[in-house]
Formats: C-alpha cells, structure tokens, sequence
C-alpha cells in the first residue's frame, strides 16, 4: 500500500497526531515500524476502551507494521494520575503480577501475535540505580509536569499532588526510548505523557516518534470515562449475554456516539434506534465471542423482551428473602433490590422505577411500590427492558 493510502486509513477515529508530515515520512521509510502502546494492569479486566486502542494497533499490524505491547508492570505500582482528581491507590507486585497475567491473554483477542513484541517496563525501570533516576529527572522541568490540566486543577482545587506521581510521565517517557518507538498510541488524557517520550527520544538522538491519540470512551453512563473501578464498563471477557444487556441499555445519544468509536462508522439516523442497537450489540459480542454466540444472545434477547415470551427465556435464577420466615410474601421494591441488578442502585430508585411501570411481575405491571407480592417458583420479575429474573 502506497504512504498516502496508509495514512489516510490510519487517520480515522482519531483525535490528534503529532505530526501527520512526520507520520507520513515514517510510512515511506520503507520498513516495518515500532508501534508503542503501554497498558498498566492495575484492574484484571480489559474492556471496550481499552479496545478501542488495541484496534488502532491492530490496523497499524494489518499493514505491516510491529507492535510493541508495554505491560506497565512497573509503572502500575505508581497508578496514572491523568485525569485524576485524587491521588490513585498503589498496588502491589503480586497484585500487579496476577492482573498483567490477564491483560496478555485479554490484549490478543484484538492483537495479531506474530507480529506483537510484548514486553515489561519493569524489566528496565526495576533494574536503574538512584542516579539513573536523578538524570531522567535532570531532562524536564517542575514547570513542564505542572502544566498538565489534571495537576494544575488539583492546585487549584487544594488536592494534594504526592512526588511519586510526576515520575509517572517521566517513567512513561524512557518507555519510549528503550523501544525505540516510532508511533506511541494512547488516550486524549495521554498526550502529555506522549510528548515526553518525544523530548527524551530527542535529547538521547533517536528519531522521535509520532504521538496518536484517540478520544476517550465514555462509560455505559455516557458521561464518565469507561472504567472498572466506576462500574460503567463492558469487559473484553464477560459471558456474551452480560455483554450484550450492558450495550442494549446505554441512550440512544451514546449508542451516537459508540457507533464511530466502536464500529467505525456513522450511525444511520433512517434505522430504528432499537434495532441500530441491537446491531451495535451483535457486532460486539461477535467481535469478542463468536458470530454463534451472537446470534443466539440476540435469539434469546428476542424472546425475552421484543417478542415477549419471558417465560420460554433462560433467565438468571432469583432466590428472594421474604418478609417473614416461613411464607413468600415481600414488597416489591424489596424484592426488586434484592435481585442485585445494578439498575436499581438504591431502593429510591426501585420506587421510581416502580411508579413509571417498568417492573412487571408475570407480565402484570405494579406501579403502586407499597404493593405486596407473593411469589412463587417459576414467575418472572422483570425489572425493566433489559433486566428479568425468575423466581427460584
């Protein structure tokens, strides 16, 4: 493929790149280039947006070129502030050590792996003497890392910034150099970070590389950043059916935006939003499953709740605390926040669900939420559109 095709394929869905002339020269050299990408496993789980960047890499191996997965083992122990308004919570080695596990096999459901090097920053950065450290400290400022948005609003807002937390950019930085890379793909929240490993690159006369930074995926609440620790994330490994209920309950205004980020491609605004996201959902689980497993999540999504016929649905198990011992009778707010679902996240949040008709018992909607109820093995509780039990 000629460089201008190249790049004209790799330049979309993303944010910014620093530069597209030095992109384009890289892509004429001729060779197969060092793609960069660093992952810290501080969660065991990788989900859609880390995938989002995996895919980005993915395309970069489609064409030829290497890439280069850095697993932060040692870095993670510090935890990237960006974005942060807190300081995050250090972990430990063997805590470390069991999610980098995960995040190997996770990363090559998108990678190709003959042509991924994966190596460990820890192999480099657990190995520098005081003075090594003191020298990379030696090559930025405090002006340049107090510059960052995320460090600059924790000033301002009277957060605490802990030193160990400004080697973190730097750390990310020398990553670059000890790969020699020549593309770093990261996050918006990442670009500083990026430009660092430019500068150090630079000053240790190596080419620099080309900073590629992809927008950020709002989680399943469509405002907050996707992330395992906020509850609003859709995992590279969880069973077909969790993943594809996740995607069919987020708004039509994210399954917008998901369908670019996601898909790579617009959203037909002449589809029905239900069947766009029905599609959205599919693609995914096929994605990261199996087309089979697709095709009978949404056969069993059918059943459940389009065509109605819950009770020919496998459906999760519910095993409910009644009232009192001995007898079955429970309020059916208790009932529905006993059921676990994270959709009702509080019991006032049951009642208005309640009051707007959403919770059906044998297809029988409540909307009183001082009702009584009595079950029994074999009902379904249906707590919403995406959401049914049945009574154990």
């Amino acid at each position: 493929m000629q460089p201008d095709e190249a790049l004209s394929i790799l330049k979309q869905g993303t944010a910014q790149i620093i530069s597209e002339t030095e992109l384009a020269q890289k892509l004429a050299l001729g060779r197969p280039l060092r793609i960069k990408l660093g992952v810290d496993p501080t969660s065991p789980d990788l989900h859609l947006g880390h995938a989002l960047i995996l895919r980005k890499l993915r395309q970069f191996q489609d064409l030829g070129h290497e890439a280069i997965l850095i697993i932060g083992d040692f870095t993670s122990m510090i935890g990237d502030p960006s974005g942060r308004s807190a300081t995050r919570p250090q972990l430990t080695r063997e805590q470390v050590k069991g999610n980098a596990e995960t995040y190997r096999a996770q990363a090559f459901k998108v990678l190709d792996p003959a042509r991924t090097r994966l190596v460990a920053n820890g192999d480099w950065h657990s190995k520098m003497h005081f003075e090594d450290v003191l020298r990379l400290n030696g090559m930025v400022t405090l002006q340049q890392l107090l510059q960052r948005e995320d460090f600059r609003n924790r000033i301002d807002e009277g957060h605490p910034i802990h030193a160990h937390e400004i080697q973190y950019p730097i750390m990310q930085g020398w990553d670059s150099v000890m790969v020699e890379a020549d593309v770093e793909l990261g996050g918006t929240d990442q670009l500083f970070n990026c430009l660092v490993g430019r500068d150090f690159q630079k000053h240790e006369g190596q080419a620099q590389q080309v900073v590629m930074v992809l927008p950020i995926l709002e989680g399943l609440d469509g405002s907050m950043k996707m992330s395992k620790s906020l509850g609003n994330y859709v995992g590279l490994t969880e069973p077909a059916s969790e993943m594809f209920g996740k995607l069919m309950s987020i708004s039509d205004d994210l399954m917008a935006r998901y369908y670019p980020l996601l898909l790579g491609k617009a959203l037909d605004p002449s589809i029905h939003p239900l069947e766009a996201k029905k599609h959205l959902a599919s693609t995914i689980v096929e994605t990261y499953h199996s087309r089979t497993a697709a095709e009978e999540t949404v056969a069993g999504w059918n059943a459940r709740f389009s065509e109605k016929r819950l009770e020919d649905a496998a459906l999760p198990d519910f095993f409910f605390i009644p009232e009192t011992t001995g007898n079955d009778v429970i309020s059916i707010v208790k009932a529905a926040y006993q059921t676990g679902f994270n959709i009702p996240k509080s019991r006032s949040d049951v009642r208005r669900l309640v009051e707007q008709g959403s919770i059906q018992v044998d297809g029988k909607k409540i909307t009183d939420p001082k009702t009584v109820v009595q079950l029994r093995s074999g009902q379904v509780l249906r707590l919403d559109k995406t959401h049914a039990v049945r009574i154990a």
